[in-house]
């Protein structure tokens, strides 16, 4: 169905004759089309104060955009490459979004969905399209995107300057994470982890389901199974206990996930103390919970230093989370 909108002035409304329901936040007023038709353009109109009108529509990423999405990513310091876009693109097709003013490609946003939980990802406009809507924009047409796959509950990593602008969309916090990096210098694990194989892969996926009551096999299989990656597990009485990978680029590596029963935390930290071994000389990220003190100082230990931190926020009801957890990445959980 084609939606047409109009703008009247004198009340400061926004009116589609298609009679779509407008959802009103502080200073601007938003239409969301639905998205049925994920390969539509979808319009989105602002009035400002100022009664400035911006005209926006989001499309689809395709492989073309990537050198636009990493550049913009990229002079906000996230260390992008078009791999990375790719890799999005490949877990969730209809997820990644481009946003244009005219024929001006101006923001990027990623999502993915598993099952019944979705997670946002990364959010970028360009500096001169900021606090124009441009970004509330695109977290929408992304939202719509997750509830029209029937998602319930919707995660996000946010910078704390960012916080107040997702809690004006519903967000609320969490739980505090930390970002470390650099180079790890550690000794040899003494620990009982050994390397993951192939055929361990269904039931590492299932150890992550039974943590989280996520179904995320389409972005661990893929990582575990990459073997320019490293990944380790532990068992317990012929049980697998916790497993961790690590995925490697280079000179670059990005720890995540790691997963664990919660009985047992110092299977964790051997877990960790062993990719951190496999990873030495690597420039390493990782993410942990400002709780998990027993990781954090095996991080801080081998020579990684805090970066900045990030809020979990959450839309929808957050399920009990009964294991040890580090992120497999801020863009996806």
């Amino acid at each position: 169905m084609s939606v047409s909108y109009r703008l009247e002035r004198s009340s400061s409304r926004l009116i589609s004759q298609a009679e779509i329901n407008v959802q009103t936040a502080p200073q601007e007023i938003n239409a969301l089309p639905s998205c049925s038709n994920t390969n539509k353009k979808y319009p989105y109109a602002y009035v400002s104060d100022n009664e400035s009108n911006f005209m926006f529509h989001a499309e689809q990423m395709r492989p073309e955009d990537f050198p636009f999405a990493v550049q913009l990513a990229n002079t906000i310091d996230w260390n992008m490459a078009e791999v990375d876009f790719a890799f999005m693109l490949e877990l969730e097709p209809n997820g990644c979004f481009v946003l244009f003013d005219e024929e001006e490609r101006i923001g990027i946003a990623t999502c993915v969905s598993y099952g019944t939980t979705g997670w946002f990802g990364n959010l970028a406009v360009k500096e001169g399209h900021r606090k124009a809507g441009a970004g509330t924009a695109l977290v929408k047409h992304a939202l719509e995107y997750l509830k029209g796959k029937r998602v319930e509950t919707i995660g996000l990593y946010a910078y704390n300057h960012l916080m107040g602008f997702y809690e004006k969309l519903s967000f609320k916090p969490h739980d505090d994470f930390l970002v470390l990096n650099g180079k790890p210098s550690t000794s040899t694990p003494q620990g009982t982890s050994i390397k993951s194989r192939k055929q361990d892969i269904p039931a590492l996926i299932d150890l992550d389901r039974r943590c989280f009551g996520w179904e995320r096999k389409k972005l661990l299989k893929p990582i575990l199974l990459d073997k320019t990656n490293v990944s380790c597990l532990s068992t317990y009485n012929g049980e697998i206990e916790g497993f961790a990978a690590a995925k490697i680029y280079d000179v670059m590596a990005e720890i995540g996930p790691v997963i664990c029963n919660q009985k047992h935390p110092d299977v964790a930290v051997d877990l960790l103390r062993t990719m951190l071994y496999s990873l030495r000389n690597l420039n390493t990220y990782v993410y942990v919970p400002a709780e998990a003190k027993p990781l954090l100082t095996t991080l801080l230990n081998s020579g990684l230093k805090e970066k900045f931190h990030v809020k979990r926020m959450f839309l929808g009801s957050v399920s009990t989370q009964s294991c040890v957890y580090l992120p497999e990445s801020l863009e996806r959980g």
